[in-house]
C-alpha cells in the first residue's frame, strides 16, 4: 500500500450523520469550527515575579459551523427544527470525512453528542441570481481523530 506525503486537498470531505439515511445530508459547502484548545490557569510562585506558571485546567471545543444549500427535504434540518420549535433536543453523532482522489477516507473526526445551537438561511434578495444557504451552528461534547 503506497503511502501519500503530500499534504490534502480541503474540498473533498462529506458529513455523516448518525441521525440521517439521506444521502444529501451528507453534502456541506463548508465546515468550520473543528478545534480544542486547553483554558489554562495562572498559578504565581511565592517569591518568583519574573513569570506565572500557566497549568493546562480542562479541554474546550469551538462551536461546529455547517454550511450548505438548502434541502426541502432533510432529517438534519428537520433535527433542528425539532430543537427550536418543539425543544426536544435529541444528541446525535456526526462524522466529518476527509476523502481521498479514490473517495476513501483520509482522516475522520468523529464529533460526540451533537445538537444544534443556531440554524439561519442567508437573505432572500431577488436581485441576485444565488443559492439558498443555511447555516447550522452545532455544539458538541468532543471529537476524536481517526
Amino acid at each position: 500500500m503506497a503511502v501519500d506525503y503530500y499534504p490534502p486537498w480541503g474540498f473533498y470531505y462529506k458529513v455523516e450523520f448518525s441521525i440521517s439515511s439521506n444521502r444529501n445530508d451528507v453534502r456541506f459547502q463548508s465546515v468550520s469550527g473543528l478545534s480544542v484548545e486547553y483554558e489554562m490557569e495562572n498559578y504565581r510562585e511565592g517569591g518568583e515575579n519574573r513569570f506565572e506558571h500557566k497549568l493546562p485546567v480542562r479541554t474546550k471545543y469551538s462551536d461546529l459551523a455547517l454550511k450548505r444549500g438548502m434541502l426541502t427535504d432533510s432529517a438534519v434540518t428537520q433535527w433542528c427544527m425539532n430543537a427550536f420549535r418543539d425543544r426536544i433536543f435529541v444528541p446525535a453523532d456526526l462524522a466529518i470525512i476527509l476523502m481521498n482522489e479514490q473517495s476513501q477516507p483520509l482522516k475522520v473526526w468523529n464529533v460526540s453528542r451533537a445538537i444544534p445551537k443556531k440554524w439561519q438561511i442567508a437573505d432572500l434578495n431577488a436581485n441576485e441570481n444565488a443559492l439558498v444557504i443555511e447555516t447550522l451552528e452545532l455544539t458538541y461534547q468532543y471529537f476524536t481523530l481517526m
